[in-house]
């Protein structure tokens, strides 16, 4: 606690273990480095700061002129000061958890913490999420070509991607720096102006893709839907996806009665019964009926293996797998029973 002529001026708060780590990486010896720390640490409730380069040489300057009038010198790391650091560094490897990804799987399963933690907790992208599934049933009545579409997708990830990199930054800001920085401020801002730039992107491609064609929306085009399976059985996996996040996210929160941590939703069982749903409904368009019926069996089969290996794996509960199954299957026979449903009329 620093107090000045009986005012204070605020703490001044060290990290031993920082300080061997700096000792170590800038060859000082561990009282060098406190030192220097405490006079750091002094300066900057003085008023001093090192943001800019000229602050920086001055504030250098100072700290400098006080340490070798204390007679502490910059000689290189006492060898009983490297022995402690080694130990400090032996007990934090055993007591810190593991941060690093052991294998693909351990990567894989990360990832996904990390997605159902954005939809969980940012409000921007659950918002975004809805839009996005909004924006999906849509283009359902729109006759796009393959690389429209594409282009289509690939505005949405994007824009869900930058959503995700701007959450991480204010994170890994937020954990270094407590108060107010310019700096911490400035990472903060241009990562959100990161969402911006492609929120304004995906205007300009909505612009270039639908405007021709909205004065002329109508039943008739729904049609292009029948004419384009494939978009249409995309555009059901890319909502069942997003719809088995929402619910994950849910269950995550530990909020409702019937989601929740006790019961979480298979979001790989699900998505393996919608494409199988998919597969039987597309199937006798390309096939027939002796084809059919052996495409259908074997992708049955393989949604089956899909929902047993998560039994297996003791991830899910058989009735999260029953449940995640039927909101598969739920979801494309309304997309499809709507869908042509309208047609038909």
């Amino acid at each position: 606690m620093l107090m000045h002529k009986g005012i204070f001026c605020g703490d001044i708060v060290i990290s031993i273990p920082k300080v061997y780590e700096q000792a170590e990486e800038y060859g000082h010896s561990f009282e060098r480095e406190l030192a220097y720390m405490v006079v750091h640490g002094f300066y900057h409730l003085m008023g001093y700061d090192h943001i800019e380069e000229a602050d920086k040489k001055i504030m250098r300057k100072k700290e400098e002129n006080v340490l070798d009038n204390l007679g502490i010198t910059r000689e290189s790391l006492a060898e009983e000061s490297r022995a402690e650091l080694n130990k400090i560094k032996e007990q934090e490897k055993k007591n810190n958890k593991k941060t690093s990804n052991g294998n693909f799987l351990d990567a894989w399963k990360n990832a996904i913490n990390g997605i159902i933690y954005a939809t969980t907790t940012q409000r921007n992208i659950k918002i975004q999420l809805i839009i996005a599934v909004l924006v999906v049933i849509v283009s359902l009545f729109f006759d796009l070509s393959r690389a429209e579409f594409l282009c289509f997708m690939f505005t949405i990830i994007l824009i869900l991607f930058a959503e995700m990199c701007n959450t991480a930054i204010e994170t890994v800001v937020d954990l270094y720096v407590d108060v107010y920085h310019p700096k911490a401020k400035i990472a903060k801002d241009v990562a959100a102006g990161g969402v911006v730039i492609t929120a304004i992107n995906a205007i300009i491609v909505a612009y270039f893709l639908f405007f021709d064609k909205i004065s002329d929306i109508g039943l008739n085009f729904l049609k292009n839907i029948a004419k384009s399976p494939t978009h249409l059985a995309f555009s059901a996996i890319v909502i069942v996806v997003i719809a088995i996040l929402a619910l994950i996210a849910i269950a995550r929160t530990n909020k409702h009665k019937g989601l929740n941590h006790k019961f979480v939703p298979s979001g790989f069982t699900a998505l393996a019964f919608a494409a199988n749903t998919i597969i039987w409904l597309l199937a006798d368009q390309f096939a027939n009926n002796t084809v059919s019926i052996v495409i259908i069996t074997l992708s049955l089969v393989l949604a089956i293996l899909v929902a047993t290996s998560r039994l297996e794996g003791k991830v899910h509960k058989v009735s999260e797998i029953i449940f995640s199954a039927c909101v598969g299957i739920v979801i494309v026979l309304i997309i499809y029973g709507i869908t042509l449903g309208v047609i038909q009329a």
